[in-house]
């Protein structure tokens, strides 16, 4: 590719240097990090005019039929190619694709070649960055109001004007547990069998009454590492796995944030830390992806002229309040919110609801205490709506395994029974806030 760049794409490349050094200036990042040549997968140039373009190079004459203001039908009738130095690429396009047939017809900025690993072969594609709006489906539209929301690792609770849920995150994902530990065990013993000089002795270790003998450990120090043609081809699959289970994560995940826009386009969310999560659920983070969820919703509604607003946990301390300003510390296992008030809810959809009354920092009890009797109804439809799904859920995996053996790396405290569990509560006195008059206690 090297002998291909022309002036404005080594230009784009020394903007990208310029902005990762710039960032270690100010102290937004700790160190640049320098790609090698495998880890370089894409080039782009600064205009449409010169180096990298985008070209129709075959226009045929419409039919009759297509003299109607149909964009498509107008698109059908063009091929497209990326024309580089002169190097002359036909574009492989779906046009019955609305997405693509509104991109064909924007105007176009530049054009980014790159390249991407799909069942073991590189496979070439190219990017049009484009002037105006996205495409937006007319099933992906943006509602109006105040919408709560409560984070968690699994699952999202939302609370807007007239509906409510608790969804989970990349439903129906396929994690491919079994095959790719398979494969890494496969990997492994190819590893140990052409390094042996990498790896320190085996030795024999008790465990209880038996002598058991086990492998030694990696040494310490880079060292050099023979991989084989046949630990190449297992290393591929492993990664294709790996990027189906990622890309249908992704899939699922941003059709959770198209049905959480539709109900408004005011986001009220607590300012959780998902790399805090990271080390104690890596796994389950790594399968359901909050931390995308959260930047993703943020970055359509903010594009689509919404707000989406985070305030702080230590401040408010949401799943500990009560409705009448009460604060009593429960474990992260109680998932049921039983209020003094009297009610019981769902932890998420309580602490989500609370959410929506969130300005600056500060929650105003009186607004939440006024809208609660209307809010109650579609707050109780929600969590029934979770508790037949999480039923179905238990007995699929029950008849799965009759023995009682339920080995799932994934599985959440979502999943577990929805009795509150007895436990010593502490009360806040200091924080208490001032009781609701007796005539609206619920």
């Amino acid at each position: 590719m090297s002998d291909k760049l022309g002036a404005h794409e080594k230009q784009s490349i020394g903007t990208r240097a310029f902005k990762a050094v710039k960032k270690l200036q100010l102290g937004q990042a700790k160190k640049v990090r320098f790609k090698v040549s495998s880890r370089y997968r894409s080039i782009e140039g600064q205009s449409n005019a010169t180096g990298i373009k985008w070209r129709i190079v075959e226009q045929k004459r419409p039919n009759k039929i297509g003299k109607s203001k149909d964009i498509r039908n107008k698109i059908k009738c063009a091929k497209y190619a990326v024309v580089w130095n002169g190097l002359e690429l036909d574009a492989i396009i779906d046009l019955s694709n609305r997405v693509i047939a509104h991109g064909l017809n924007s105007p176009v900025k530049y054009c980014r070649i790159l390249w991407r690993n799909l069942n073991g072969k590189r496979r070439w594609y190219v990017q049009l960055i484009n002037e105006g709006l996205p495409y937006q489906k007319e099933s992906n539209y943006l509602g109006e109001g105040v919408v709560g929301l409560d984070l968690n690792i699994s699952n999202v609770a939302f609370v807007g004007n007239n509906k409510a849920g608790l969804l989970p995150f990349a439903e129906k994902v396929p994690s491919y547990e079994k095959e790719i530990k398979a494969l890494q065990r496969k990997m492994q013993r190819s590893q140990r069998m052409h390094n042996p000089g990498n790896y320190e002795p085996d030795f024999e270790a008790k465990v209880g009454n038996k002598i058991v003998k086990k492998k030694g450990k990696t040494k310490q120090g880079k060292r050099q590492w023979i991989k084989t043609i046949n630990y190449r081809r297992i290393q591929a699959k492993k990664a294709e796995l790996e990027r189906k289970k990622s890309s249908f994560a992704k899939s699922q995940n941003r059709s959770l944030v198209n049905e959480i826009r539709r109900h408004g386009n005011i986001i009220k969310a607590e300012n959780v830390s998902v790399k805090g999560w990271q080390k104690r659920y890596g796994k389950a983070i790594s399968a359901k992806s909050p931390g995308f969820f959260q930047l993703e919703l943020k970055r359509k509604v903010e594009k689509t002229g919404g707000k989406f607003i985070k305030f702080s946990t230590k401040k408010t301390a949401l799943s500990q309040t009560h409705l009448d300003g009460t604060r009593i510390k429960k474990s992260l296992s109680q998932r049921v919110h039983e209020d003094v008030t009297g009610f019981k809810l769902h932890r998420d959809l309580f602490s989500a609801f609370l959410a929506r009354h969130v300005n600056d920092d500060s929650l105003s009890l009186l607004d939440a205490q006024i809208e609660y009797p209307g809010s109650e109804p579609i707050l109780v439809d929600a969590w029934k709506q979770y508790q037949q799904t999480a039923s179905k859920v238990g007995a699929s995996v029950r008849a799965a395994c009759p023995k009682g053996i339920i080995k799932n790396s994934h599985c959440s405290s979502e999943q577990l029974s929805h009795k509150s569990v007895t436990s010593s509560q502490i009360v806040i006195k200091d924080d208490k806030l001032e009781c609701m008059p007796e005539s609206q206690v619920l």
